[in-house]
């Protein structure tokens, strides 16, 4: 955009009176200033200025065009402000649909320190099961996925993954509380509380115990990770999710416990898009963080394990 840079340099010489002032304003040598005002007068073929001894005036096509320049300026900055709307810079909505286990914890915390940064973005977070929140992102409803277990969609263009396992929550004074992992057989003594059927979460769970021949002694099942977190806090029950939304918490009365390996296999809780989709760029710059914030997760839990 060089040409804007030469009507900057007549804007500054036509508020200054001098082309000396100007190129001190500017920062530049006299000699390139006067360069660019007569190269604009030669494609325009017209004096924009009067040269007198102790500076220059505007002709009346300087007049014309100093009117032109800034105007054009004007326009420009309304269009730069427009260009920072667009970035996600001042305002924009996030549109993104996500499993139960980021909601508690990961995906408020993520958009809090987004809209630190960006306080007029807003956004719209669809809490939904892996199946509805890939249907969501099929049917453009949202921008984002970030779901544990996706299935299948073919035009599903994965940003990042981050491979999970599954903990077991339980009282303090759960029998089970004091063995840092436990076996599923071990959880099967003891009244248990299950996301529903349709959860990744819980499919892996019933995966894992189909293999073992296990059941458990399912008290209570719910769609909602809040209410069992609630329960396990009040019963002496056990429940499961994966890892990215347990959490420690000895002060609300729960632990946490890593399952055996040799039981639940890991899976990936992933972060998409369409494929044929040019992001909203709130959305991008959104999805830029997300993405960082899970690769330093992700390296946290490498270096733990080594």
């Amino acid at each position: 955009m060089r040409h804007l840079r030469f009507l900057h340099y007549f804007d500054a010489v036509a508020r200054a009176g001098s082309i000396r002032k100007a190129a001190e304003r500017l920062n530049v040598t006299s000699s390139a200033v006067n360069r660019r005002i007569m190269d604009l007068e030669a494609e325009l073929e017209t004096p924009l200025f009067e040269r007198r001894p102790r500076g220059v005036r505007l002709t009346a096509a300087g007049e014309l065009f100093v009117h032109h320049v800034r105007g054009q300026t004007a326009d420009l900055d309304r269009v730069r402000s427009q260009i920072e709307d667009l970035k996600g810079l001042r305002r924009g909505t996030v549109r993104i649909s996500a499993s139960q286990a980021l909601v508690l914890e990961f995906l408020p915390r993520e958009i809090a320190i987004h809209r630190a940064r960006f306080p007029l973005v807003h956004f719209d977070v669809r809490v939904q099961d892996h199946i509805r929140a890939m249907q969501s992102l099929a049917d453009y409803e949202v921008d984002l996925a970030l779901v544990f277990r996706p299935p299948y969609l073919p035009n599903f263009r994965p940003l990042m993954s981050f491979e999970q396992r599954l903990v077991a929550l339980m009282p303090v004074g759960h029998p089970l509380a004091v063995k840092p992992s436990l076996r599923l057989r071990d959880c099967a003594r003891y009244p248990v509380a299950l996301a529903e059927p349709g959860i990744g979460g819980r499919q892996l769970l019933d995966e894992a115990l189909a293999r073992r021949n296990l059941r458990f002694d399912i008290v209570a099942q719910s769609n909602s990770f809040e209410f069992l977190r609630h329960l396990v806090m009040r019963d002496s029950v056990i429940s499961f999710q994966i890892g990215i939304g347990a959490s420690s918490d000895e002060n609300r009365g729960i632990v946490v416990r890593e399952l055996d390996e040799r039981d639940t296999p890991r899976a990936d809780l992933v972060l998409g898009q369409l494929n044929d989709r040019n992001l909203p760029v709130a959305s991008a710059k959104f999805a830029e963080q997300l993405t960082q914030s899970l690769l330093a997760m992700r390296g946290e839990a490498l270096r733990a394990r080594a």
